[in-house]
């Protein structure tokens, strides 16, 4: 059975007459007789029945015209699909992020893509920087949304916008009830910090703010997952760090903890868009001038 089988057979139900039918598919008349007649032989039952003035569907070429149609839908579609998908207009996009891209970014990114490009689909993770890196060189991410501006050749990146950074505690800390706090304060309170490989430009700008105060940190827990870090914060008497929008989604999520704005100085850690250098995947450019399209974008607490 071939493709133009079923396009010929569709003719001839759609026109119930050959010479309208050929004349569709700029056949001759004898064409179209014989390529029913190879179909019909392929699938072992007529199809149609003729007379010099009549021509019908049998009831087995009722039933086929069903399906023969689907068919035919279901290829053009596929061929479509292809086109729009050779021309980064279709497809899927893997997409690593944190959780203040997913709060800050995403949502305008996305409706502006599905806007332009209707037909790309987007896996979303949420990561920390260093899995997202991880997974964005091995090839299961085509995108990343991380903090830090990556050192290596391998991955270009566009700077997004700068985030500052808050100090969580739990809601019968001392510090819950204050407005801010000024950096150097750390210097008194044990904290809660996560290993660097998890996400190394704020842990960077933590220790360098520190420095920069004058004082050093007292880290007398780690936690590599936020919201594990929420959980013991709520309870215990510890200063832990996160980017201005999760402390606020901390609280308004009713989680037993505060954000505490933090200055002289303010920590602050810029968030960046990654891909790789050779990337393969039209359909990164398409999510990248959508994101470009949705900015530019505003952190929490930035003017």
């Amino acid at each position: 059975m071939e493709f133009r089988h079923l396009r010929s057979f569709l003719a001839i139900a759609d026109e119930l007459h050959f010479g309208r039918a050929a004349a569709k598919l700029h056949l001759t008349q004898p064409s179209l007789s014989q390529q029913l007649q190879r179909l019909e032989r392929a699938l072992g039952v007529e199809l149609v029945t003729r007379t010099s003035h009549v021509v019908r569907l049998t009831p087995a070429g009722e039933a086929f015209e069903v399906q023969a149609r689907t068919i035919v839908a279901q290829l053009a579609t596929a061929e479509r699909t292809a086109r729009e998908a050779a021309a980064g207009r279709a497809g899927t996009v893997n997409l690593g992020y944190n959780f203040f891209a997913g709060r800050h970014i995403l949502p305008a990114t996305l409706a502006k893509l599905a806007d332009d490009y209707p037909d790309v689909t987007v896996e979303p993770r949420e990561l920390r920087t260093g899995p997202q890196l991880a997974a964005l060189a091995d090839g299961t991410l085509d995108v990343a949304l991380v903090y830090g501006q990556p050192a290596t050749a391998r991955f270009a990146s566009r700077r997004l916008l700068r985030v500052p950074m808050v100090a969580v505690v739990g809601r019968e800390h001392r510090w819950a009830g204050r407005p801010g706090v000024p950096f150097a304060e750390l210097a008194h309170q044990p904290c809660m910090l996560f290993d660097r490989a998890q996400c190394p430009a704020m842990y960077d700008e933590i220790l360098g703010s520190a420095r920069r105060s004058g004082i050093a940190l007292t880290v007398a827990r780690s936690v590599d997952d936020p919201s594990a870090t929420a959980f013991v914060v709520s309870v215990k008497p510890l200063v832990a760090f996160a980017s201005a929008s999760y402390g606020l989604g901390a609280s308004a999520l009713g989680a037993r903890v505060v954000a505490v704005r933090l200055y002289d100085p303010v920590p602050m850690i810029d968030l960046y868009a990654v891909w790789r250098v050779e990337e393969r995947n039209p359909l990164v450019a398409a999510f990248l001038d959508s994101m470009a399209s949705a900015g530019p974008f505003r952190a929490p607490g930035v003017t």
